[in-house]
């Protein structure tokens, strides 16, 4: 899924009106199996001028990435985790947790040739779903306006249960954010001319 998919779907599912720790925990659970992708491409891309496809085709599937993407993207460590935050009582360990094994189990489902090694210590292996998120050989061109549909869905959610400013600024953001790649392909592809 794309990552503001995980933020609203994880901030649906373990955000708390009120309690900003709790909801602060459930943003930062959605996002950390993504956060390490960001920064590495963020410094080939940005700051070494790595060209895009070396990044994503290439450097995505190194062992050196992989062996990162193992750690953030564990089920076996997310889930001693949630555990333990169970086990404490502990809301802001559960959100966090929780988001984030939301995350990965939507990227477990949804991710073909691109999946990540989400049993790592126990395993390295990579599940490659028959569906796909973004990829139209793998249902992608069913799953990505599903993934928006959803998305949207949530954001209306959120938007009865918060009522602040800022989480309704937030919540708009990651909306248009969901949205900006079907913008985006729209005028790319005969939509917009």
């Amino acid at each position: 899924m794309n990552t503001p998919a995980h933020l609203i779907i994880g901030l649906t599912a373990f955000g708390k009106p009120g309690n900003p720790r709790v909801t602060t925990a459930a943003v930062a659970g959605a996002i950390i199996p993504d956060l390490s992708l960001y920064l590495l491409a963020f410094w080939h891309l940005q700051l070494l001028g790595t060209p895009a496809d070396v990044v994503f085709g290439r450097l995505y599937f190194s062992e050196a990435w992989q062996s990162i993407f193992r750690i953030d993207n564990s089920m076996v460590l997310w889930g001693i985790a949630l555990v333990v935050g169970i086990m404490w009582r502990s809301p802001v360990m559960i959100a966090l947790c929780g988001a984030a094994m939301l995350h990965l189990g939507f990227d477990f489902l949804l991710h073909h040739d691109d999946g990540r090694a989400h049993f790592w210590p126990i395993s390295n292996w990579i599940f490659q779903s028959p569906v796909s998120y973004w990829d139209g050989d793998h249902y992608g061109n069913i799953m990505g306006p599903l993934e928006v549909a959803v998305s949207l869905v949530c954001c209306a959610v959120l938007w009865r249960r918060f009522v602040g400013v800022w989480m309704r600024a937030l919540i708009v953001m990651l909306g248009l954010a969901e949205l900006a790649p079907v913008f985006i392909f729209w005028v790319m592809f005969g939509g917009g001319a």
